[in-house]
């Protein structure tokens, strides 16, 4: 797969370099299987420094129940990131992830080391299997589901994970990919 995005990869790479200034791949510390920090990639969607402008967004987040921070149209997110996000393309560069094995093409999101300090123990089962490129509650909502939606689903797959329920998840990747809905 890494062979057949690689030429697409170069070309977003550009596409985010000559929009807005900084790297084109992000690298974000993140919890792995067992709570373990890994370094994920991912195109960078958002302005440089987005981070830091956070903070005088935060009271937007629509996502005020949970530990996630969404929000539709946030002023972070360039044009090409609109794009990536909306088609999920921004994740292409965690096959890299799951070639050096700390990612799976399947499992739960893989969360910020943050988000993890934050857990209580039901939610901790999460890293009880590698973080996936995709999962259920990404084929089953995206970012429209609430943060106790997003983690039953987690859970669920943690506790029915199957070769074949894997298939089936790939399957509604490349349709929900297709759609674009949920996905800000």
């Amino acid at each position: 797969m890494l062979f057949i995005a690689g030429p697409f990869m170069v070309v977003v790479s550009v596409l985010i370099a000559t929009e807005s200034p900084g790297p084109a791949l992000l690298r974000q510390r993140r919890a792995g299987i067992n709570g373990k920090e890994f370094t994920c990639f991912k195109f960078r969607t958002m302005v440089k420094d987005a981070d830091k402008l956070r903070q005088d967004i935060e009271h937007l987040n629509q996502h005020t129940e949970g530990l996630l921070f969404k929000m539709k149209r946030d002023p972070r997110v360039t044009k090409v990131g609109s794009i990536l996000r909306r088609t999920s393309l921004d994740e292409l560069p965690q096959l890299l992830n799951v070639i050096n094995g700390t990612m799976s093409m399947v499992g739960p999101r893989p969360p910020l080391m943050s988000e993890v300090a934050a857990y209580d123990e039901d939610v901790r089962r999460r890293l009880l299997v590698k973080p996936g490129m995709t999962g259920l509650w990404q084929v089953s909502g995206r970012s429209e589901l609430s943060w106790q939606e997003s983690v039953r689903l987690d859970l669920n797959y943690v506790e029915n994970a199957t070769f074949v329920l894997d298939v089936r998840i790939l399957l509604r990747t490349a349709w929900a990919v297709v759609r674009g809905s949920g996905a800000y």
